[in-house]
């Protein structure tokens, strides 16, 4: 099985989930969209392994938080462990990335390295970029759960935290073109580079 994976796989396992979770939401209610996500974001993960026989390491933390998180949800009833749950996320990969930085460590190197290639001085800028990014991505989304009600929540965590993130990637183009090597140039671009469309979740 080719290790190269299709165009819509990304997506697809991205957002699946998500859109079942918004959908179940506004027809079933909070409960069973908590479950519905968690079983969607199981099968994404199952589809992402049988498709290209790998499973991208953020999408499988993402999702072992979920676990934890959704099932305290369904567990006590209380909807706060759930929308806590960006938080942690976002949280996470912020200190992950920061620690990385003081190691001396980009770690979005080795994630796009093969899509994009840039100069050190890029992926270290890239790198604190990204973790202001989540830390801030993670107060906002406490600002909101705590201060607005469930059904504002669940669309800001649909459509919100995916269009501030989908925002940030393109605002990030100029630096990346800036700092990019002359093999990353979009018309010369490396064989076997996957196409990408951020670093995110």
């Amino acid at each position: 099985m080719s290790d190269k994976a299709p165009a819509w796989l990304k997506p697809a396992t991205d957002f699946g989930p998500l859109l079942v979770f918004f959908a179940t939401y506004f027809k079933f209610g909070f409960l069973p969209a908590t479950a519905a996500i968690m079983v969607a974001t199981l099968l994404a993960l199952a589809v992402s392994w049988l498709v290209v026989r790998r499973v991208p390491l953020m999408p499988v933390i993402t999702a072992v938080i979920l676990g934890i998180f959704g099932g305290l949800t369904l567990w006590s009833g209380n909807e706060t462990f759930l929308k806590m749950k960006p938080t942690i996320v976002m949280a996470l990969f912020s200190v992950i990335l920061l620690g990385g930085l003081a190691l001396g460590r980009p770690l979005l190197k080795p994630l796009m390295d093969a899509v994009w290639g840039m100069d050190e001085a890029g992926w270290r800028k890239l790198t604190l970029r990204y973790a202001l990014f989540f830390a801030a991505v993670a107060v906002v989304n406490e600002a909101v759960w705590r201060t607005q009600s469930t059904d504002f929540w669940v669309t800001f965590k649909v459509f919100g935290i995916m269009g501030l993130t989908l925002v940030f990637v393109m605002t990030q183009l100029p630096l990346m073109q800036r700092h990019a090597l002359p093999e990353s140039d979009p018309g010369n671009k490396r064989p076997g580079a996957e196409t990408d469309r951020s670093a995110q979740q």
